[in-house]
């Protein structure tokens, strides 16, 4: 193998791209203020950020030629096998006499045999990750338990992600929070962030990645409620935090039944067991992928636990582009990634036409695609987009679209953190407000926010031919191949959410930049450190969508090789070599042209419907006033399906009521009565002891000693005559007194 030494050894020693921004952490809090100074102290963090995305192309350089020299040596192994097979065919038929031309539809056979096995999983060119193991953590029950990395094409994935929205967003915030009071707090958080995630998705082991977990939500937690002195922003991350902490369980108890079963940590070694072992453990792995499914729901916001992420829209904005929108709420949707072979065994994906983790994720990208409609403040629309399209990706994880899902968390995190950033961008020129009807007419005063957050929408609806129309046509067409069946139900949700998504993001456009201003104030357009990373997401969302585009339209321009780049390069092949032929395969269906155009038809007719509902006054206007069940569901959607009811007043209250009255009652039945009784008693005792002690007996006794003092005194008095001689006599009589006290002691 050509595969260079310097690049093997980077990939060896990756446990450096974590390591950086925790020391930037550690810098910016300790010495932000005393040493660096709160006003620059942004630039340490953009600088152990921007160093770290370097190192990450690096590292999918590395991995990149990691790929093909596996590729090459593949292909060479596969073409000797052929020439074999060929010339053992031609013996074999000149030994039986067949004709030249039998002899060649012979070898025919044999290649077509081969690709058959390529197509059923024998024939995968074998990636192997870079698995390191950094140094002992600990030792527990004769387990040693180490930290360390676990680099392949999905990691190379999601580190170019992170480390470039994480790098804009420190640039943009540099703007958008200046002069903050806690602007040093900010900065340090968010490089505690970067690492941590970029910790989560170098995992080794399932305790690691359990670490990274929990990290990644206690940075939310903090930056969510960045400006705590407001109530409303101390609750959302109250509620993050909680809501987060209910999925948690499910993660613990996941981990622990797949310990239980395969007696190991190792995410590698669980996934190969998986692949190998998954008909042995089926019932262990519906459990764990059950439970895992919980946490899951929880961090990557999926019904009925997505409640949480609205509300976090209460952080600073460019916290909500890269924690909220690109990062930290897809780390669910990496678990279930990383942890596939679980998952496909567990819910049977590969033989069904239905699943928890199809249904879920479809559902909920219905579900919030319908709450954003109800909303006024742009983030929180923003925020139920993001639901809707994480749905999408488990959706396509739960039909077998593996590479589809990875694909469009992808081109995802770049539109819709432009999305966010041109959100904040609106709202830092409009006098810092969300709300829509505070707005309009904004495309005059902010040409390049206008333009880019266009640009963003539009990929994000599905239109051809930004970003999200690739990444969106892939997880249809997985829904509409399947694996052995079909799932119509998930396509049907599909088609219905690309529609609502072009709908709603269009209401937003409209309410937002176009009309006549409607809010306070002169608007003007941001500064150039807001407005260049605008335009790098921008061009992301139009460009993102080449690095896995199939095959047919790369053949036109005669650039075959460039097809299908994250299928080849991030595709975990190394758990597929472990199947036989009938287990686990990922979906690699033919592109369907009416499928595309179907998406492409819905996108463009929620577009045009709605542009049509506002600037040419069509459609039913006022309907949920003249309808009655218009009006019960646009209700239904403004009060978020009641959930947070159901949550807050039903179960929330229902269990703290009952704690709160028993609480009160032993508060002052039990508490306030103990201290009570102890004051009543302690304070009779006093009386008694000032009665009895005090002035019984330590007063008497001391006016008697007062007394007997006085008398002996005025005795003496009598004995001061004067004379010499009566001195001496009482002189003498003492000293004999004295003397024949020692005789009698002595």
């Amino acid at each position: 193998m050509s595969f260079p030494s310097s690049l093997e050894w980077f990939l060896d020693n990756a446990f450096v791209i974590p390591l950086i921004p925790a020391v930037s952490f550690v810098v910016i809090l300790l010495f932000g203020r005393s040493v660096i100074g709160a006003e620059r102290v942004q630039r340490v963090g953009i600088t152990a950020v921007g160093l770290v995305w370097v190192l990450s192309l690096i590292a999918a350089a590395a991995w990149i030629t990691r790929v093909e020299d596996s590729t090459s040596s593949h292909a060479d192994d596969e073409h000797h096998a052929l020439v074999e097979a060929h010339e053992a065919a031609l013996g074999a038929a000149a030994q039986s006499g067949l004709s030249p031309g039998l002899s060649a539809a012979g070898a025919h056979v044999v290649t077509a045999a081969a690709d058959d096995g390529k197509s059923n999983g024998g024939g995968y060119a074998v990636t192997e990750p870079v698995i390191s193991e950094v140094g002992g953590w600990w030792s527990s029950g004769g387990m040693d338990f180490a930290v360390g990395t676990l680099v392949d094409g999905q990691t190379v994935l999601l580190l170019l992600v992170v480390t470039s929205i994480s790098l804009l967003v420190h640039i943009y915030s540099s703007e958008y929070v200046k002069g903050d009071r806690r602007f040093v707090h900010y900065y340090a958080f968010l490089s505690l962030f970067t690492a941590s995630m970029l910790f989560f998705v170098m995992a080794q082991n399932l305790v690691q990645m359990i670490v990274g977990w929990e990290l990644v939500g206690v940075c939310s937690f903090v930056l969510i409620g960045h400006w705590w002195e407001e109530r409303p922003n101390s609750d959302a991350a109250l509620k993050a935090f909680l809501t987060n902490r209910v999925g948690d369980i499910g993660l613990l108890v996941g981990v622990i039944i797949l310990f239980g079963t395969f007696g190991t940590f190792s995410i590698d070694a669980v996934n190969r067991a998986a692949a190998q072992m998954g008909s042995e453990h089926h019932l262990a792995l519906l459990m764990a992928s059950v439970a895992l499914m919980a946490a899951v729901c929880s961090k990557s916001g999926q019904f009925p636990l997505h409640t949480w992420l609205p509300d976090a829209m209460a952080g600073p904005t460019p916290v909500s582009a890269l924690i909220h929108a690109a990062t930290m709420v897809v780390a669910g949707v990496f678990m279930i990634g990383r942890l596939y072979p679980v998952f496909f065994e567990g819910f049977a994906i590969g033989t069904s036409s239905i699943n928890l983790m199809a249904f879920i994720g479809g559902f909920t990208a219905l579900a919030g695609a319908g709450l954003a409609f109800a909303q006024w403040d742009i983030k929180k629309v923003l925020a139920y987009s993001t639901v809707s399209q994480l749905g999408y990706m488990v959706m396509a994880l739960g039909v077998g679209a593996w590479t589809a899902a990875m694909f469009h968390l992808f081109t995802h995190a770049f539109f819709k953190a432009c999305l966010f950033l041109g959100a904040g961008s609106v709202s830092h020129a409009a006098h810092h407000t969300f709300d829509m009807r505070h707005m309009g007419g904004l495309r005059k005063h902010m040409p390049h926010t206008y333009k880019t957050f266009v640009i963003a929408t539009l990929a994000l609806a599905g239109v051809f031919p930004f970003a999200g129309f690739w990444s969106k046509d892939e997880i249809l067409l997985g829904a509409w191949a399947g694996q052995q069946s079909r799932y119509p139900l998930m396509l049907a949700f599909g088609g219905i959410v690309a529609l609502l998504t072009a709908a709603y993001m269009t209401r937003v456009i409209w309410y937002t930049f176009w009309g006549e201003y409607r809010g306070h104030g002169h608007p003007h357009e941001s500064p150039k450190v807001m407005t260049v990373p605008l335009w790098i997401l921008a061009a992301m969302a139009v460009v993102a969508g080449a690095f896995n585009l199939p095959t047919p339209v790369l053949s036109t321009f005669g650039l075959d090789g460039l097809a299908h780049l994250v299928q080849t390069y991030a595709e975990p092949t190394h758990y597929l070599s472990a199947m036989g032929p009938d287990g686990i395969g990922l979906l690699h269906p033919k592109p369907e042209l009416w499928l595309a155009l179907a998406g492409l038809a819905l996108a463009l007719a929620g577009i045009a419907v709605t542009f049509a509902y506002f600037w040419r006054n069509a459609g039913p206007h006022g309907l949920t006033q003249r309808n009655r069940y218009a009006k019960a569901g646009y209700t239904l959607l403004e009060q978020k399906y009641y959930l947070d009811h159901l949550y807050t007043d039903v179960v929330v209250g229902s269990i703290k009521a009952p704690i709160a009255r028993a609480a009160n009652w032993v508060n002052n039945h039990v508490i306030d009565r103990a201290v009570n009784v102890a004051g009543e008693r302690s304070r009779d005792s006093g009386r008694w002891i000032y009665r009895r002690i005090d002035q019984g007996t330590i007063d008497q006794t001391v006016d008697a000693l007062g007394s007997g003092a006085d008398a002996g005194g005025q005795g003496l008095r009598v004995m001061q005559t004067g004379r010499v001689q009566n001195y001496g006599s009482l002189l003498f009589g003492t000293a004999a007194v004295v003397a024949i006290v020692f005789v009698i002691v002595l």
